[in-house]
């Protein structure tokens, strides 16, 4: 007579129920981790190395039950992007390899869980460098020490993202502003947050005038491939002062191309620049609508309450004893940026110092009174910029102003606009009130017209600067 009981259960062992239907979630999952490695033999010829062992080789099957394999992802970005890509084609070959139909269920990994695991990876397994990067992230940059405030709140927001998941979400993320106000101190940041949890970790941060030295170089010296690797086994790209590739072709083209290359493969870019993606008018529009894809985030002037926090952050990290009223003071009176505010705090310690007394109130004044009241120059007034194009190119102002559209008046109106632009930083709605209520876009193709010309032209670009040093040399 057939028994569905086994013997040893009918005879009183120490098998239980429980464990009998464990022994066959044990051969199912046994079964299932077979099948998987069947799969990735077959799947690795079809698919990219590199996509491969960043998305497919982290995948781990975890459970099999009622035809259901349950296969766990290390972070939401590669659960989307196997998804999309790969996860009918995975189902397909794991139905061949066990002979039954399969669903393949993906489940985001506990992130603790990762991480242990991810220290138990054969070397050879991992998609990274194993030596540590050279680049080492500068020790005053932290988020730690980064003073928000509205005026860099989202950028703030943003960066922090990045590091704590990059790829995840915010790619690329593009963060713009005037110089001095803390995108490289952001940077620096999100380099450090990174390696504070994996030193390891493959990143790269270079400056766009850094990048097109050594494209050039490499260009040179026939070493193109060990360039273009250097750039893009990475898992994290930092680029600062992309504005400074504007105008350079084949340094574009090439960002162009390592951009994508790194963007296809989830891997993290974060660029700074003086200004939006929009206004750079000598780069490429395939870069400047890439630039856009992501997070744009403006890091602006801050107000008087964030400079003053700013300073007494300075202040406590270097263990300089600052009065609040002092800090308040300096933060009121010293024109400029975070660079331009924090050197006018060192020169205050420095005063105090020589002096042998605490930084006062009295020394803060002397000091701004000394280094920052007869220096300090008012931007010049639109008339004024107009009367200096007038002046140089023999046109009259009003006829700047005007409505002629002779071209030698259309061209000193261009410069005018130019120039107005550079050093006032207004916006182009504003610039268009100025000359006349013109629409805010005549403002941006005379803006980006003088650009170009000047890319071109070495004789118009020198009397251009010549124009704006006389009219603001602080500019």
């Amino acid at each position: 007579m057939y028994n569905p009981f086994p013997a040893c259960l009918l005879a009183g062992t120490s098998t239980t129920m429980k464990d009998l239907f464990t022994l066959e979630t044990t051969d199912d999952l046994q079964r299932l981790k077979a099948a998987w490695e069947g799969v990735l033999k077959r799947l690795g010829p079809e698919v990219p190395s590199a996509w491969f062992e960043r998305f497919i080789r982290p995948l781990k099957p975890v459970s099999f039950e009622g035809g259901v394999a349950i296969v766990n992802v290390p972070g939401k970005f590669v659960l989307e992007w196997v998804r999309e890509r790969y996860v009918a084609t995975i189902a397909s070959m794991l139905s061949d390899e066990l002979g039954r139909p399969v669903v393949v269920e993906l489940r985001t990994e506990p992130r603790e869980k990762a991480k242990a695991e991810a220290q138990n990876v054969p070397p050879s397994r991992l998609a990274v460098s194993t030596e540590e990067p050279s680049f080492r992230p500068s020790e005053k940059f932290s988020f730690d020490s980064f003073v928000v405030g509205q005026s860099n709140r989202l950028a703030l927001a943003g960066a922090r993202a990045v590091a704590s998941e990059p790829g995840a979400k915010y790619n690329p993320l593009f963060i713009y502003g005037p110089s001095g106000l803390g995108k490289t101190h952001l940077l620096h940041s999100i380099a450090r947050e990174i390696l504070n949890v994996n030193p390891r970790f493959p990143l790269v941060y270079v400056s766009a005038q850094q990048f097109a030295e050594e494209f050039v170089t490499s260009l040179q010296n026939n070493r193109i491939e060990q360039f273009r690797r250097s750039q893009r086994a990475v898992g994290v790209w930092l680029v600062d002062d992309i504005q400074f590739v504007a105008g350079k072709d084949k340094t574009q083209e090439e960002i162009f191309h390592t951009f994508n290359y790194l963007h296809s493969l989830g891997k993290q870019i974060v660029l700074t620049s003086d200004r939006p993606p929009r206004d750079l008018y000598l780069m490429d529009e395939r870069l400047r609508s890439r630039f856009e894809a992501g997070l744009v985030a403006d890091i602006q002037m801050p107000d008087t309450e964030t400079r003053c926090a700013i300073l007494l952050s300075k202040a406590a990290h270097e263990r300089v004893e600052l009065d609040h009223a002092v800090a308040m003071y300096l933060a009121e009176n010293v024109p400029g940026n975070i660079r331009v505010l924090e050197g006018a705090l060192t020169k205050a310690v420095a005063h105090a110092s020589v002096e042998d007394r605490p930084l006062s109130m009295e020394i803060a004044r002397a000091m701004v009174e000394q280094y920052y009241r007869a220096g300090v120059m008012e931007k010049p007034a639109f008339d004024q910029i107009v009367g200096a194009v007038s002046k140089h190119f023999k046109i009259s102002s009003d006829e700047i102003k005007g409505t002629s559209r002779k071209a030698p008046i259309v061209h000193a109106r261009h410069i005018a606009v130019y120039i107005t632009r550079e050093i006032t930083g207004d916006s182009w709605k504003h610039i268009g009130g100025l000359f006349g209520d013109r629409d805010h876009t005549s403002m941006m193709h005379g803006y980006q017209k003088i650009s170009e010309m000047m890319h071109h032209d070495k004789d118009l670009r020198a009397q251009i600067k010549m124009l704006i040093r006389n009219l603001y040399p602080e500019n």
